[in-house]
């Protein structure tokens, strides 16, 4: 239940969306670049939560994206598992109606400030610009600033709508730049950026008193066992190299998920119960690196951030989504996860990369020794479908969901974690492999 507090530098914004397009800021990553704190410890039952909604989010348009759903709805499943299909991300902020509009005969610059969120992220239901003129969203100081570009043609019949990437910290200054001419802006009364909706980061103290997660993927058992992903870099260095190519998923502004690079191609794996859809994948922000610098330490890595774009196959009967990223190329460094397509042994000893409750990656599976109670508890458990998962006794909580679950023999990936409960679950690779091995 970790809240990050310090400030993250110049990040990567990706995409093109509607009339406008995103364009980056740079610097050297693997920067040091801010902290994350440990707020006071909640007691919570290593038993499966209550289910609670998640908090509503507004409707999107596709905006030419499209969702490719891949195979059957379930025909029954599991009953303890029988859950909507958002119940697990977790919730790590909220969101908050505004009405702010900039530019054109308006203010040109407006902050907006939630003392103590850990980050802010602003909705523009409307952008419409002359061209040359640009906005930006940043920290204030200038560390962390996103450029967001004016068409080169004024096209104010198809004002865009979606959010911008998240700012860390408790202070987002949104500020319209005038690089066109001075005349249509006197006419065009329709021009402008409004601002509808703000995710507000919770604070440390509403974190702490925040329900604990949703749906059932919570679950340490006994101890934690879970580390700092550095802490494996030098007792177990492949773990710690698999470790870089999941990612954390910020979804629609305020939950969170785990994600994983599958394979060589473009492609990104999670649970279906995280999203099913384009919309809300076009909406998600994927961070890769999102590391502590130093084991046990609370400095952070700047971590690579990039825009979600397209579904390409979905099943919520396996829990899983495969779906595409924007800017890919910026993430082929961190690596990537491959399937074990043999079906896991009773007893073999497993490690899971996560990010659990949103924090810096941590892997679970004791490290460089025997893996403890992170093995292979049963190979035929029931989630939603008769004998489709893996189940372990691997430490997880809320935003785990979508981690890897992987063999400490052949690091590969012997399931993909959705369920907590003690034992815990995952489902199991081979089935999953059968079902998406034409896409991947």
């Amino acid at each position: 239940m970790s809240i990050v507090a310090g400030a993250c530098v110049a990040l990567a914004l990706a995409g093109t969306a509607g009339t406008v397009a995103w364009t980056y800021s740079s610097v050297d990553e693997g920067r040091r670049v801010g902290t994350w704190e440990e707020p006071a410890v909640v007691a919570a039952a290593p038993t499966p939560v209550a289910l609670q909604q998640s908090a509503p989010v507004a409707p999107r348009k596709e905006t030419a994206k499209t969702v490719t759903t891949a195979e059957e709805r379930p025909a029954k499943t599991h009953e303890s598992a029988i859950q909507t299909a958002k119940d697990g991300r977790q919730q790590i902020g909220t969101l908050l109606g505004v009405d702010k509009l900039l530019g054109y005969q308006k203010p040109q610059r407006e902050v907006f400030r939630y003392p103590g969120a850990s980050y802010v992220k602003l909705h523009f239901s409307r952008m419409t610009m002359l061209p040359g003129d640009y906005v930006t969203v940043s920290d204030g100081k200038g560390t962390e600033s996103y450029r967001y570009d004016a068409p080169k043609l004024l096209d104010v019949a198809k004002p865009t709508s979606r959010w911008a990437m998240s700012i860390t910290g408790d202070t987002a200054v949104l500020e319209v730049h005038r690089g066109g001419g001075a005349l249509l802006s006197s006419v065009l009364g329709r021009l402008g950026v409004h601002v509808d909706q703000v995710a507000k980061g919770f604070t440390q103290q509403e974190q702490t008193q925040a329900a604990p997660r949703t749906g059932r993927e919570e679950s340490v058992c006994g101890g934690d066992e879970s580390s700092d992903a550095v802490c494996y870099k030098s007792k177990d260095p492949v773990a710690y190299t698999r470790s870089k190519a999941i990612a954390r998923l910020l979804i629609n502004g305020t939950e969170l998920c785990t994600g994983w690079r599958i394979g060589t191609k473009n492609r990104m794996l999670t649970n279906n119960h995280c999203f099913d859809n384009s919309a809300d994948a076009y909406e998600t922000e994927v961070w890769f690196n999102y590391q502590c610098a130093k084991c046990g330490g609370f400095d952070v890595f700047r971590p690579t951030k990039v825009w979600g774009d397209k579904v390409v196959a979905t099943n919520r009967t396996y829990d899983y989504t495969l779906f595409t990223i924007e800017n890919f190329k910026q993430v082929t460094k961190f690596g990537y996860l491959t399937l074990d397509t043999v079906r896991p042994v009773r007893g073999q000893e497993l490690y899971v990369p996560q990010h659990p409750a949103g924090e810096p990656t941590r892997i679970a599976g004791r490290l460089g020794e025997k893996a403890g109670t992170c093995s292979v508890a049963s190979n035929a458990f029931d989630g939603y479908a008769a004998n489709s998962d893996v189940s372990y006794y691997c430490d997880t909580e809320g935003g785990s969901s979508g981690s890897p679950v992987l063999s400490r023999k052949t690091h590969k990936v012997v399931a993909l974690h959705h369920f907590g409960g003690c034992p815990n679950s995952g489902v199991r690779a081979d089935l999953l492999y059968n079902r998406i091995k034409s896409y991947i």
